[in-house]
């Protein structure tokens, strides 16, 4: 369900936009009958009148239920309830407007009180989880941030899974999301800005940001993007990863996506930006290189050396993941001569029962592949992985004996599919599993000239990418041998004391070492 475009991102043009741009009436429930008409007559819509102590002044309080924390509800609402019109010197508050003024510096004692003089104001806070407080005889009413109920508390990362380093990661409050990070990064630079999205939605989204330390380009080149954006809904932060990605119709992400704070964190110390989206646990992280999507944050947890072996395995499972079946089928094709005589003679009596040439052979296995996988995904956790039991061995044992495929290609296919699995970024990894059937397409009537050729084009195609103006396989292209210590290896962390030179402000790039400011070499 995508969003449909809009030129308006106001609500009113989903409602009568003369009634809710109107103010509010001096009439108490005159305001309460349009609240009630705006929205409805929802059943979740709570009105309680009351009045002060001194039975002075007629009040009523206006909140939605579920989306409010009932515990500030009620302290809100009694402290409201035990209000006397009688200032601290003991005068008399005599008209509404000097109660409202006396309530709203004074006698309420919940943090974020705001005034609303319209219904569109009005409802906005009322659907962000404000509670209202309205005034008899006064055209101005009060809002109190209660916003609360029902949430998902924190809890272990999903599809980015650690073995060592932190087990948290984001909800889908962008509240608590936030916190997590501040919580990691205690810095008054760690600058937040909130915006509102979605015409119909109004979804909360923030920008966070080292001050000084991301490049001041990039920030205001994200924030031209998002203010552009007009669309009806923002239901997760996949809407704004197509609509602000420069690149629409390229293969590859351009924008890089975590559901973990520590990811987050370590991004912002680097110079990149952080977008949080209210409603969803994945957070943006802008601007991305290709090389990021291979490198995950439990590599400087580890040993250099390690980190390092493992991520060269990475590298190595990419090019077996996205080449594998290509190579294989241009060898059986048309490249004979490049396979040892045993192995060869091996395979052609394998392939002797065999009724499909090899492209076809291949292209079968691969979709039987990705409907295995895609089935193991969307059912149930202890269901999937008996489907992805049965459909791996007894599926590919059963289509060899029956002649329909050789052993050696499923050994391949499956080789390949599981090298796609190390691949840590789950949207660089469906990129390569479909290029793949490309690149098979092409080495089935080209072989590795062909493969040659599209490998070619794939590299110059990366090379012409950017992400929010910062060229995507940078630190390679355009060349950079100081970042080279943590692209393919990873460096000893006392030897990385440099952030990335195209994501970071020039001034700022070098990092603390042991408290001290530049006990590094500088970037010439």
């Amino acid at each position: 369900m995508m969003a449909t475009q809009t030129t308006d991102p106001k609500p009113s043009q989903t409602a009568d936009s003369s009634n809710q741009s109107a103010p509010l009436s001096a009439n108490l429930e005159d305001n309460l009958q349009r609240i009630r008409e705006g929205l409805g007559n929802s059943l979740d819509l709570i009105i309680r009148h009351f009045e002060t102590i001194d039975n002075a002044l007629q009040l009523a309080a206006v909140y939605m239920e579920g989306i409010t924390d009932k515990e500030m509800v009620d302290d809100f609402m009694n402290h409201a309830m035990s209000f006397q019109t009688v200032n601290e010197a003991g005068q008399k508050l005599s008209t509404g407007l000097e109660v409202y003024s006396y309530m709203k510096e004074k006698a309420l004692n919940i943090g974020k009180v705001k005034p609303a003089g319209n219904m569109v104001e009005l409802f906005e806070a009322l659907l962000s989880g404000n509670t209202i407080i309205l005034f008899e005889g006064l055209e101005e009413a009060l809002c109190g941030n209660t916003s609360g109920g029902e949430v998902r508390p924190v809890s272990e990362a999903g599809t980015q899974v650690s073995i060592r380093g932190s087990k948290e990661s984001f909800t889908e409050t962008i509240g608590t999301n936030i916190s997590l990070v501040r919580r990691k990064i205690k810095n008054p630079n760690l600058w937040v800005e909130p915006m509102t999205l979605g015409a119909v939605t109004q979804t909360n989204v923030a920008i966070m940001y080292l001050k000084g330390v991301a490049n001041e380009d990039t920030i205001k080149k994200l924030k031209e993007k998002l203010q552009e954006i007009r669309v009806d809904s923002i239901l997760e932060s996949g809407y704004i990863e197509q609509l602000i990605e420069e690149s629409g119709y390229s293969p590859f992400p351009t924008l890089y996506n975590t559901e973990r704070p520590d990811s987050v964190a370590g991004n912002l110390l680097d110079g990149r930006i952080a977008v949080f989206v209210d409603g969803t646990p994945f957070v943006l992280i802008a601007p991305t290189t290709f090389f990021m999507f291979f490198h995950t944050v439990e590599d400087y947890y580890q040993r250099f050396d390690i980190s390092t072996l493992i991520r060269l395995l990475r590298y190595l499972c990419l090019l077996i993941s996205m080449f594998g079946p290509a190579v294989f089928v241009a060898a059986l094709n048309f490249h004979q001569e490049m396979i040892p005589t045993p192995l060869l003679i091996n395979l052609a009596s394998q392939r002797e029962g065999v009724p499909f040439p090899a492209f076809v052979e291949a292209l079968m296995m691969e979709v039987t592949f990705e409907i295995i996988r895609e089935a193991g995904i969307r059912l149930p956790s202890p269901i999937g992985q008996t489907v992805s039991i049965i459909g791996g061995l007894v599926l590919g044992q059963a289509a060899v004996q029956a002649g329909i495929v050789s052993p050696a290609m499923v050994i391949i296919v499956s080789l390949t599919g599981i090298s796609s699995f190390t691949t840590p970024a789950f949207n660089m990894a469906l990129s390569v599993r479909f290029l793949r059937f490309a690149i098979v397409f092409v080495a089935a009537f080209m072989g590795l000239y062909g493969i040659a050729i599209l490998a070619l084009m794939l590299v110059a195609h990366l090379c012409s990418l950017r992400s929010l103006g910062v060229p995507y396989m940078s630190p390679m292209a355009p060349l950079n041998l100081e970042d080279q210590k943590d692209t393919f290896i990873r460096s000893p962390i006392h030897f990385m004391k440099i952030r990335p030179r195209l994501a970071a402000n020039s001034s700022v790039r070098m990092k603390a070492d042991k408290g001290k400011q530049g006990n590094g070499r500088k970037q010439a």
